[in-house]
């Protein structure tokens, strides 16, 4: 049997966590760096190029430092859309800051923590949106709703192909008992293959509520700070079929997959009633 060269096994959950070692710290150093070149290409993927690989190489020897689950196996076809489809939903909803786009980058590549690169603040959306200048408030409707179509447009793909990741995943795990020349690294590496997409597809599920948690905030406090009727209702209705389109990511992983992944967050707010309606 055709053996795939690698590195020395990664460790698992279940290993104690590696001690510091020396190269540690010049990867931090490299970190900020790394992080400020991230490039966006279209239909919010990342944009495919050397350095942007570079970044997920840096994150996946990151995520193995700290005893995450990090693959030695290649990715499939399948697996590499799923990431470039998570991009957007793993990146700052405003954008347009510097500092949260590199962090947001650090994280979505796993260089750092999931959880360090997550606002906590719910408001955090609309701070940025209401800072930015605008010639009429209108633009700023027009931007929440923009960006709330976008997300409503990328899901259904990511779904689908969150579906082929997860069907390649359960046949991996049927043939594990069948194949006759199979080392403990083997097994380990494809368990924690399956890992990392679970993990990432519950981390998308877990962002676009929180997207979805944002958008809302921030129209409501635009209809209290700027408001401008018309302008709310058109937004309110992207609002609701944002949250249709979320719920295509339901199916995909139980509940609790966030917390078990150690994203260490509680299940997306369910969305209120709408604020706005037309009569």
């Amino acid at each position: 049997m055709r053996r795939i060269p690698r590195s020395a096994p990664a460790p698992t959950r279940d290993d104690p966590l590696p001690s510091p070692r020396p190269h540690s710290l010049a990867l931090a150093a490299a970190l900020t760096f790394l992080g400020a070149c991230a490039q966006q290409g279209d239909f919010g993927r990342p944009k495919a190029g050397a350095w942007n690989s570079l970044v997920d190489t840096t994150g996946t020897l990151a995520a193995r430092e700290r005893g995450e689950p990090a693959s030695a196996f290649p990715l499939t076809d399948d697996e590499l859309t799923l990431r470039d489809r998570a991009w957007r939903f793993l990146m700052p909803a405003a954008g347009r800051d510097a500092f949260l786009d590199v962090l947001g980058n650090l994280t979505r590549a796993r260089v750092l923590p999931p959880t360090l690169g997550r606002p906590a603040d719910i408001a955090a959306y609309f701070a940025t949106l209401i800072s930015e200048e605008a010639r009429s408030p209108v633009s700023r409707y027009r931007r929440l709703s923009e960006d709330a179509t976008a997300d409503a447009r990328l899901i259904p793909a990511f779904a689908a192909t969150a579906v082929r990741v997860n069907d390649a995943d359960a046949l991996r795990l049927r043939s594990l008992p069948f194949v006759k020349v199979l080392d403990d690294a083997d097994v380990r590496h494809a368990a924690m293959r399956v890992a990392e997409n679970r993990c990432l597809i519950a981390w998308v599920r877990l962002e676009a509520g929180e997207r979805l948690a944002r958008y809302r905030y921030a129209l409501e406090h635009l209809v209290i700070e700027v408001p401008v009727g018309p302008e709310a209702v058109p937004v309110e209705r992207t609002l609701a079929a944002l949250n249709s389109r979320r719920a295509l990511l339901d199916p995909l992983q139980p509940p609790d997959a966030a917390l078990r992944c150690g994203l260490a967050a509680p299940e997306a707010p369910v969305a209120p009633l709408p604020l706005v309606t037309k009569d």
